[in-house]
């Protein structure tokens, strides 16, 4: 994002600010710079956005305030490492604050993906940390890997603490309405990752923008809710082109449309979620793939704290 040249930069921020106009713009980075450049409402981060930007010599300070929490709060090296991990998510989160208006998101690891009660309880560590930090949490968004476990722990931490969530990975219409019945804050389906499964497992390999099947998705899901009157606002996340975004900005302008929209409501419990989810090929490989990438990054993360913890207690 940072490589661009100062014409694209100006020629997107331009763009950007016209789809401010009628959308909330977020930016999906741990680099501030980047955020300070095109000024989105709201900001979202992931272990890989994170392990991404600890490598950049301007956040080394964030890094070494994390590990120095850590030591001061555990002498066992593995909660060292969880402990510092979890600080170094809430100081990248702190510090986006500082710059955009809205709310930052802070995602749950996503090797706990199958794990309601772990989810809850870490939704509820990275609350804590803000609060300590001087942070409501009204500012902040739970992000929440969208499996079954998922929508549970969203529905707990909504309805009992008042903790607002954001549940990515979402791909299905399964998906959708079971976050909608949960009564969760908000869901980030993954626009350019279903045009990429489609390009890659069809015979078609370009797509009109409103014949995109990632665009068609998200019209779908944003549709039933305005129908059924759910509160779940639709946030497109992981765009490929200009086009999706434009088909989809602004997506409270289809309100008329959605009540006239030939969809039936669906109720689901758990068995019959998984079964409409699993329905859906594109869905379960991407879900998959995605809680899969995530762990990778989230252990490639731990691995770069437990040597910078050991390296730090070597050198006192």
């Amino acid at each position: 994002m940072t490589s661009e040249s100062p014409a694209k930069k100006q020629k997107m921020a331009s763009s950007l600010d016209q789809l401010k106009t009628y959308t909330v713009v977020v930016a999906d980075t741990g680099d501030f710079e980047a955020i300070k450049t095109y000024k989105p409402t709201d900001a979202t981060t992931n272990p890989s956005l994170i392990l991404a930007a600890t490598k950049m010599p301007q956040y080394q300070h964030l890094l070494e305030n994390a590990v120095k929490y850590a030591r001061s709060h555990s002498s066992d090296e593995d909660e060292q490492v969880t402990l510092a991990i979890d600080k170094l998510f809430v100081l990248f989160g702190s510090e986006i604050l500082k710059i955009v208006p809205g709310r930052v998101s802070t995602e749950v690891d996503a090797r706990l993906s199958f794990d309601k009660n772990a989810m809850v309880e870490k939704a509820k560590t990275f609350i804590e940390m803000y609060k300590d930090a001087g942070i409501s949490k009204e500012r902040i968004l739970i992000k929440l890997s969208t499996t079954w476990e998922g929508v549970q722990a969203a529905k707990v931490l909504e309805e009992e603490y008042g903790i607002h969530c954001n549940m990515t990975l979402l791909f299905s219409f399964a998906q959708a309405v079971a976050c909608a019945e949960a009564g969760v804050t908000l869901i980030s389906p993954f626009v350019g990752r279903i045009y990429d499964w489609y390009v890659k497992n069809t015979d078609q390999k370009t797509f009109e923008p409103l014949k995109d099947p990632g665009v068609i998705s998200v019209t779908k899901i944003y549709n039933y809710y305005k129908k059924y009157d759910y509160k779940t606002v639709v946030m497109g996340a992981s765009f490929r082109n200009d086009g999706q975004i434009t088909a989809l900005a602004g997506c409270d302008l289809l309100t008329i449309r959605a009540q006239a929209a030939d969809i039936e409501k669906v109720h689901l419990d758990e068995k019959k979620f998984r079964w409409l989810h699993n329905e859906d090929a594109m869905a379960v490989e991407k879900l998959a793939e995605g809680i899969r990438k995530f762990a990778i990054d989230s252990v490639k993360l731990e691995d770069m704290i437990r040597k910078h913890i050991k390296d730090s207690s070597n050198s006192h």
